[in-house]
């Protein structure tokens, strides 16, 4: 039963809860900010896609290890128009060439990624030297009382959402993988609870 959770509602959940017009409303200001050859890790069903300035971006290069949540995104990936390989891999150890991506692309997958610390290193080792980070990620609040909510949760909440996480800090992460930031914005997403929904958007160079 749990094999058929994973491989058939999960994905449907996820797929109805990246829809959400807020999360939309990031996506058109953060997915813009990619350029050149681009890796979105956590690429999903594609939701991305469209927001990508086809005057920017080169080729796209997606990696997700979830065949269900792809194979949702097969008609968006067969009609887009950059050039998109799609892997089924894992971002903890990315198939691609030291120095060989322009933007690495993160957004809303940093939660779920098992070893995210290995993840963003592999991110920074397949960044061209003057290549950019782009992120929009979900984690661990600013606010102490909201921070201690989501340990708690965060003790049943991996378990039936896909191996998402609520209380990663992403900035100390992100740092701690080897960039600098260069931009961060905090906020909290409209009509969502607060345990679930303090973000984290920016962008980050290699230190």
């Amino acid at each position: 039963m749990a094999g058929a959770y994973d491989r058939i509602v999960l994905p449907r959940l996820i797929e109805w809860a990246c829809s959400h017009d807020s999360i939309g409303e990031q996506r058109q200001l953060v997915v813009p900010k990619a350029s050149g050859t681009v890796l979105e890790v956590g690429i999903g069903s594609g939701l991305n896609l469209p927001f990508y300035d086809r005057s920017k971006v080169k080729n796209i290069i997606g990696i997700d290890p979830g065949e269900g949540v792809l194979k949702l995104g097969e008609e968006r990936f067969a009609n887009m128009d950059i050039p998109l390989e799609v892997l089924v891999e894992s971002a903890e150890k990315i198939p691609l060439e030291n120095k060989s991506v322009d933007t690495v692309l993160l957004t809303w997958a940093g939660c779920s990624i098992p070893d995210i610390q290995t993840a963003l290193s592999e991110m920074r080792r397949v960044l061209k030297p003057n290549g950019q980070l782009v992120f929009c990620e979900h984690g661990r609040s600013s606010e102490p009382h909201i921070a201690r909510r989501q340990d708690w949760l965060n003790k049943v909440w991996p378990y039936f959402a896909g191996g998402c996480n609520v209380n990663r800090d992403i900035a100390s992460l992100i740092r701690g993988a080897g960039f600098d930031i260069q931009e961060l914005e905090n906020f909290y997403s409209d009509k969502v609870m607060k345990t679930v929904s303090f973000h984290y958007r920016g962008t980050a160079k290699i230190a």
